[in-house]
């Protein structure tokens, strides 16, 4: 496995840097620039939104913000780490150890508990361990799940599975939680509390990036980056009630 370069001058503070990103498909006789070159920095304790219509960018953005895939040109730092031209097992060392996924279908496994699914990311490792476990519990507790503990996810509602996911995505104590369209599945009050545990979080001091379509959902953020065929149409820092700081 390629280790992580930690290079000279790169901001400590910088959950991800993004210089100058691109990233080209062939399609049969067809290259498709679904990225043109973004560049982005966001801080350690951002909450960032990324939005766009379909085509802007933003799947392709989130695949190579989550180590899934590898941009053609241009540098990604997540933390110190330069992982832009890292090798495969490189980029799954950082997904397993410095990212945190939330996802629109929560992605549970049915036949463990609450507690066992948040473990399942140090389990892959190979760190579990009777402290790792009661940082689960912590965990599951600190998303209000501390009397489901030995429930299985079809003893959930969706919101108390989203939760199980966001306590899994914290259990490596991630650079920042990648979080792809968190609330889709869920009724509108329900998003409301997903959004409001989201908060606390960010308030905590954890980075969140989470990608949405939903203009009620990144008036909850920080900062909205919009898309639009590959580039940066914009990037607007917002208090919290959404209106332009």
């Amino acid at each position: 496995m390629k280790s992580a370069t930690t290079q000279p001058g790169i901001d400590q503070g910088l959950a991800a840097r993004l210089v100058d990103l691109r990233k080209d498909y062939v399609l049969k006789s067809e290259t498709v620039h679904a990225l043109r070159g973004v560049s982005l920095e966001v801080p350690t304790g951002d909450y960032v939104a990324i939005m766009g219509p379909s085509g802007s960018g933003k799947s392709t953005l989130l695949n190579l913000l989550g180590c899934l895939d590898r941009p053609s040109s241009g540098s990604l730092f997540l933390g110190p780490d330069d992982v832009s031209r890292m090798s495969d097992d490189g980029l799954s060392h950082i997904r397993a150890t410095r990212i945190g996924f939330v996802f629109q279908s929560y992605n549970l496994i049915q036949q463990l508990t609450v507690v066992e699914n948040i473990e399942v990311p140090l389990y892959y490792q190979g760190r579990l361990s009777a402290a790792s476990r009661e940082r689960c519990r912590q965990l599951a507790e600190m998303v209000g799940l501390g009397e489901r503990l030995g429930h299985r996810p079809n003893q959930l509602s969706g919101g108390q599975q989203q939760r199980v996911a966001i306590a899994r995505s914290l259990v490596n104590d991630p650079y920042f939680i990648l979080a792809d369209e968190p609330t889709g599945n869920l009724d509108s009050q329900t998003t409301e509390e997903i959004l409001n545990l989201f908060q606390r979080l960010n308030e905590q001091g954890k980075t969140i990036i989470l990608v949405t379509h939903e203009d009620e959902v990144a008036e909850h953020t920080k900062r909205v980056v919009r898309l639009r065929d590959g580039l940066v149409q914009s990037d607007v820092r917002q208090d919290r009630a959404g209106s332009h700081a």
